[in-house]
């Protein structure tokens, strides 16, 4: 069949539906008018089918060219985006990765220019979220998530364990000489609502319920800390650089295990060469 595609013919009709006008569809494709019309009359042959109504001003799709439509806009789309991969001479994939915030700013960032420098023609877009994401609906080829891995419909590679700990601001942690201080203090939340309860239980002290805002992102709870808003609780391994820098204090080193950060993918979904260089490499970063 192959032999025989009308590779112009399609590109001359599908111009022209998207214009309903064989003179416009001309103009985009740099011919004349009357060879968008050929073109089109040869494919409406060859389908043994009317793709338009001629009108006197223009054209008017038929029920056929509504089926036929979407799928050629995709797929030279599809063509298009695959050939301005070609840049420079290479082929550059595109691989897209979905995050959660706190591991892009903690962890990924400071590491991925690793990742740059050794695969260039890998195109990276990189998506946030706070830990809810749709693999399929999204588009995606790897999501790094939070928690246990037990996601039924993904196939889940471990990174590591990120246990989580009290972080606070130098000037809060001059009052915490021990657990039960934080009594005292705003202790901030996530969306996840035993985690104090387990730390403090954890410290060998009797659970009281939390007062202090909720957030759903660790990255912007620990910057409101950072804040003097309240202390927090999250992964210190995520905080390595306000920690080194003194900008965050870690007062006790009591930590509770709510959960891991894992690389995710479909099951469905076929390892490309991208996909399959970004999971050993990150699989192997400290």
């Amino acid at each position: 069949m192959r032999s025989f595609f009308p590779l112009n013919a399609l590109r001359a009709f599908e111009a022209s539906a998207r214009h309903l006008n064989f003179t416009r569809a001309g103009l985009e494709l740099n011919v004349t008018q009357a060879a968008v019309s050929q073109q089109v009359r040869l494919l409406e042959a060859q389908l043994g089918t009317a793709l338009f109504k001629r009108l006197p001003r223009g054209l008017e799709m038929t029920e056929q060219a509504q089926v036929l439509l979407p799928v050629l806009t995709e797929s030279f789309d599809h063509i298009q985006t695959v050939l301005k991969r070609f840049e420079g001479g290479e082929f550059h994939e595109v691989l897209t990765i979905a995050t959660v915030g706190t591991f892009a700013v903690g962890w990924l960032l400071p590491r991925l220019w690793k990742f740059r420098e050794k695969y260039p023609f890998i195109e990276l877009k990189l998506l946030t979220n706070n830990n809810v994401v749709n693999l399929a609906a999204e588009g995606l080829d790897f999501a790094i998530r939070f928690g246990e891995g037990s996601w039924s419909t993904s196939d889940n590679t471990l990174l590591f364990d990120a246990p989580l700990t009290v972080l606070c601001s130098p000037e809060t942690a001059k009052r915490l000489a021990e657990p039960g201080d934080l009594e005292k203090e705003t202790l901030l939340r996530s969306y996840r609502e035993e985690e104090w309860e387990r730390w403090l239980i954890h410290a060998g002290l009797s659970p009281w319920r939390p007062n202090g805002i909720i957030f759903d992102s660790s990255r912007l709870m620990v910057e409101a800390a950072i804040q003097n808003v309240g202390v927090a609780l999250a992964p210190a391994k995520m905080f390595e650089r306000e920690l080194t820098t003194g900008v965050l204090i870690r007062p006790f080193k009591t930590e509770i295990d709510m959960g891991s950060y894992w690389l995710t993918r479909l099951k469905s979904k076929r390892l490309t060469s991208a996909m399959q260089l970004f999971q050993d490499w990150i699989c192997q970063e400290d």
